[in-house]
């Protein structure tokens, strides 16, 4: 259940985060939309992942829980 709730908040935070980028600067010019929409989808999952399950490792390492 906590895990659950930290991968809430972490893709609150993600989302959050990753809205600050342009991500139209960031790609060719003349790169296909929806292949950009779906880079930036791969990466934020990724993010939301990665963060969630280090937090949780770590929290499981020096046995808060």
């Amino acid at each position: 259940m906590f895990k659950f709730i930290l991968y809430f908040v972490i893709t609150i935070i993600v989302i959050w985060s990753m809205d600050s980028i342009n991500i139209n600067s960031i790609f060719k010019k003349n790169t296909n939309p929806l292949q950009a929409k779906i880079f930036y989808f791969l990466l934020g999952i990724s993010m939301i992942y990665l963060i969630t399950n280090f937090i949780w490792d770590l929290i499981s390492s020096i046995n808060i829980l």
